[in-house]
């Protein structure tokens, strides 16, 4: 075999690199990171809460609808009772067809993360002109309703193609979650300067465990808890990042909402230890590091 290899970064072995802290002497940053998502009536890509890779049907879309509609409702006055900052990874298709979840977004004073026009297709498989005007549109969108760009970006299904880190660095964008390489932030190449990548859990994320493998409710709840108390373990040693990646039309499910509601209560047993931050935050703090203390 031929093996392929790229030059975005190097590697990097844990207990080789630089130790610092987060604010406030913090050494586990934990990060709620949530999926606003739009998709295509009947046709493109989307997800189905009983077979991976089903085909589009009036039943599939309405149970995502039912994220927009209902499950956010409910995720937002949970993190609101539990006083947690949010980031939202947002498809630019919500802006015009939800506007009330704009005005609850600014309302909380959450981070907006730029998420594609919808989730009914990914952009690893668009030509560079393509790719980069619908960077171009989502940001133009975001910008408009909240009134700044978004400086973080994860694409649609987690997926980027050749010159996607290339695209965003030239677009204005400083992070981007879709690297999910490590428990720390790291610096990515690209030919217009580095741009950084923020951990953003694919395990610790409601989609895969609930949906595709079928994990209950508690059995999430479980996973974070574990999780959680191992992070804090290593966290002696290392900075790290912790996140819990959700999905208002999975996670909003009520059963699944309550068992998230348990987890997070558990983990702000610890709140006076933790910083309670996101992507955004994270990139600042690394930013205003000294040169060399992240690799």
């Amino acid at each position: 075999m031929d093996i392929q290899y790229h030059d975005r970064y190097a590697f990097s072995a844990l207990p080789d690199r630089p130790v610092y802290d987060w604010p406030g002497g913090k050494r586990l940053a934990v990060c709620i990171c949530n999926n606003i998502e739009w998709f295509s009536f009947m046709t493109g890509l989307g997800s189905d809460h009983t077979v991976a890779g089903a085909a589009q049907t009036t039943r599939n879309y309405a149970w995502r609808d039912y994220g927009n509609r209902v499950g956010l409702w409910y995720l937002f006055d949970l993190l609101d009772e539990l006083g947690l900052p949010a980031s939202h990874n947002l498809n630019a298709a919500v802006l015009e067809n939800c506007p009330q979840i704009v005005d609850r977004i600014r309302a909380r004073g959450d981070e907006v993360i730029g998420h594609g026009i919808t989730n009914s297709e990914r952009q690893d498989i668009m030509d560079e002109p393509a790719e980069r005007a619908m960077i171009a549109e989502t940001t133009a969108a975001i910008t408009r309703h909240f009134g700044t760009a978004p400086r973080g970006w994860l694409g649609p299904y987690i997926v980027q193609s050749d010159v996607t880190l290339d695209l965003l660095k030239e677009a204005g964008y400083s992070y981007m979650l879709d690297w999910p390489a490590d428990d720390q932030p790291f610096w990515m190449k690209t030919r217009a300067g580095p741009i950084l990548s923020v951990p953003y859990s694919i395990e610790l994320n409601d989609s895969p465990a609930q949906v595709f493998r079928h994990h209950t409710g508690q059995e999430f709840e479980e996973m974070i808890i574990d999780h959680f108390d191992e992070m804090m373990t290593q966290a002696r040693k290392y900075p790290l990042v912790f996140t819990i990646v959700l999905h208002p039309f999975v996670i909003g499910q009520p059963f699944r909402l309550h068992a998230l509601r348990r987890a997070l209560t558990r983990i702000l047993e610890k709140r006076a230890e933790l910083w309670l931050t996101t992507p955004g935050g994270i990139t600042d703090h690394i930013t205003s590091l000294p040169e060399g203390t992240v690799s």
